[in-house]
Order: C-alpha cells, then structure tokens, then sequence
C-alpha cells in the first residue's frame, strides 16, 4: 500500500511541477516577448481536476482526510470503532455521490458537444473522462474501505477497525516521518558507500 501512496504522488508532484514550468514559461513569454502559448490555463483546470481526485485517493490510503480527534482517542474503545465505521461509511457515500454526480455531467457534455471556451475548443468529454476514472478510482477505494469497516464491526473485531480506520493522532505520524527518515538515512549510506568502494576499486 505504501507503495501505491508513492507512486501516486510522484504522479501527482510530477503534473504539478511540469505545469508550473509551462506557467513559468508563459510568463515570461508574455513578459519579454509579447508571446502567449495560449492554452496554459486550460491545462491548469484539467490538472487540478485529475490531480484533485488521485489526492482524494492518496489520502484515503494514508488515513489523512481530516477529521476532528480531539475527544476521539478519549472515548471508550466500542464507542470509537462506531464512529469509525461511520467515517468510513459516510467517505464511501460521498465517493459514490461525486460518482453519480459526475456521471451526470458527462452524459450533459455528450448530449450537448460541448467544447472548452479557450482557443483550442477541446471537446470537454476528454477531460471530463479523465476526471470521472479518477472519481471511480476514488468511490471504489472507499467502497473497499466502507465494506470492510462494516463486515469488522459485524464481526464485532472493534480494536483491528479502529487500528485500521482511527484518525491518524500526532505521536504516528511523527513515527512514519521517523521511519521514512530512516530509511532515506539508510540508502544514502548505501549509496555513499557503494561510491567508495568504486572509487577504491578505480
């Protein structure tokens, strides 16, 4: 799973950066040479569209969709796996409500040919496609999540669902930042050495 989380993200910081270039770009274009690439705008609209629902996911994974956890570690443990269930519950409605929502506004474009308001004129049914996969990939997730939370309440398995769904407190995300530390400590000393032992070599 996590990595799935890190592939998703270099994805998602890969458009981002690659967009903020051509807006740089675009800029100074316009900037020094009266220039426009004509479009950069565009683009930005359908990056941060795609690139909202794969965060969507991605924080669905890590556990990081907000949630208020003041009282929450507080409450007796049987009382904390309901409101768990519910979290769950309730993220698996909304992926599915964005879904039905989404559906709607493509089938729209479909009947209507619409086409982006920009000098390309895209047929607006290619990104709005994209967004919608990222959407389903999204519902689907916390479907799995909404399903599984259900059937380990029934089961009556209170302490794995509230391990699996309580909100992420400070104490473990400070621990995963510790161990990802570790670990990049650990590949650079590897790299580090590995670059000694072809410098002896040489």
């Amino acid at each position: 799973m996590k990595r799935i989380e890190q592939m998703a993200s270099m994805a998602f910081g890969g458009m981002f950066l690659l967009l903020s270039l051509l807006i740089a770009v675009e800029t100074l274009l316009r900037k020094f040479f009266k220039i426009s690439l004509q479009g950069v705008d565009e683009l930005s609209g359908y990056a941060l569209a795609v690139g909202a629902t794969l965060a969507f996911t991605i924080a669905l994974f890590g556990r990081a969709h907000m949630r208020i956890d003041i009282f929450h570690e507080r409450l007796p443990k049987g009382l904390q796996s309901v409101l768990n269930w519910l979290s769950a519950l309730f993220m698996c409605g909304l992926g599915l409500f964005m879904v039905w929502v989404c559906v709607n506004v493509v089938l729209e474009t479909l009947d209507y040919g619409s086409t982006s308001q920009t000098p390309w004129a895209t047929p607006l049914i290619y990104p709005q496609s994209v967004w919608m996969a990222g959407l389903a990939v999204f519902a689907l997730v916390a479907l799995g999540y909404g399903l599984r939370a259900s059937w380990l309440l029934a089961a009556g398995r209170h302490q794995t669902l509230n391990n699996e769904f309580n909100p992420k407190g400070v104490s473990e995300e400070l621990k995963e930042e510790l161990e990802d530390f570790a670990q990049r400590q650990q590949q650079q000393d590897q790299a580090t050495a590995a670059q000694k032992l072809a410098g002896e070599g040489a």
